[in-house]
């Protein structure tokens, strides 16, 4: 598979052969799986104290035996547990069980569970590697993004090298994605919900990824701009090329960045080891004199 690389002017430059990473087979649930286990490790744990609703003195003692003030039986009342620190029986209070006031929660949340989904390493690589073949899916990309040009979008490098986001915004525009960045830029908005109190107050739809070769000016140039995202090659996951665990984003890509995708790791082939000549080893045997020690020794 060949795709046009495209000059910072806009205009075609070249062509360039795409590695084996886009001929891989579309695997949506594979790739679903992948994004929901990466979108976990960000959830904080949370959980209420062990003894909440508990710290009080509230008993059952549901036999008869017990001094009056102390019985729970037989009292015209709910037999539940009662504050015990009260001069007589009718001023006692309920406490401790989930259904009274101040009571304890009855499921409440354990900052000890796990709230991590796992997945195998070799999954999680075939989803990635999915996640970036779809990225030149035009009909997958069309269902979510804008496209104005043919899949995948491969810029030269002088693109890295814009270090002012007025130029990464003019570039942009020529290469090819203007309108999704107006269209992302449009649609920024107030959260409706509580969420505005804790933090979350703007919603912005998810627009450009922006892909390197290695750390570059334009990373930092484009970091503002609503929607976009901007990595290398070496930091790529799929919460970023599939968000909200769905493939099909519009991807820019450096001439650098598919070069380095393309660079597959070479599996280490030992090779069998020489047999090792037999040698012979003469062992010279060395015939030591003893002395016997006679009894006038």
């Amino acid at each position: 598979m060949k795709a046009n690389i495209i000059s910072v002017s806009g205009s075609n430059k070249g062509t360039i052969e795409l590695p084996k990473v886009f001929e891989t087979e579309y695997n949506p649930t594979l790739i679903r799986r992948a994004g929901l286990a990466l979108q976990t490790t960000k959830k904080q744990p949370k959980g209420t104290d062990p003894r909440a609703g508990k710290k009080n003195t509230a008993r059952y003692r549901g036999y008869r035996g017990v001094p009056t003030p102390h019985r729970i039986i037989n009292t015209e009342n709910a037999r539940l547990p009662r504050l015990t620190n009260r001069r007589y029986l009718l001023y006692g209070r309920t406490a401790f069980v989930p259904h009274v006031v101040g009571g304890r929660a009855a499921h409440p949340l354990k900052s000890w569970e796990t709230i991590v989904e796992q997945i195998n390493k070799k999954e999680r690589k075939i989803a990635l590697a999915s996640a970036i073949a779809a990225t030149a899916n035009k009909s997958l990309v069309e269902k979510r993004f804008i496209v104005e040009k043919e899949l995948p979008i491969i810029v030269e490098d002088a693109i890295e090298n814009i270090a002012k986001t007025k130029e990464a915004i003019e570039t942009l525009t020529k290469v090819g994605v203007g309108k999704d960045l107006e269209n992302a830029k449009s649609k920024v908005r107030k959260r409706a919900g509580k969420g505005k109190s804790r933090g979350r107050v703007w919603k912005a739809k998810k627009s450009v990824l922006i892909v390197t070769g290695k750390n570059s000016p334009i990373l930092k140039a484009v970091r503002n701009l609503p929607g976009v995202d901007s990595v290398t090659t070496a930091s790529l996951n799929v919460d970023l090329v599939a968000p909200g665990a769905e493939a099909g984003r519009l991807v820019v890509w450096t001439e650098s960045a598919i070069k380095e995708l393309g660079k597959e790791k070479a599996e280490k082939i030992e090779t069998p080891k020489a047999v090792k000549e037999k040698k012979v080893v003469t062992k010279k045997v060395v015939k030591k004199s003893v002395k016997l020690k006679t009894k006038k020794e």
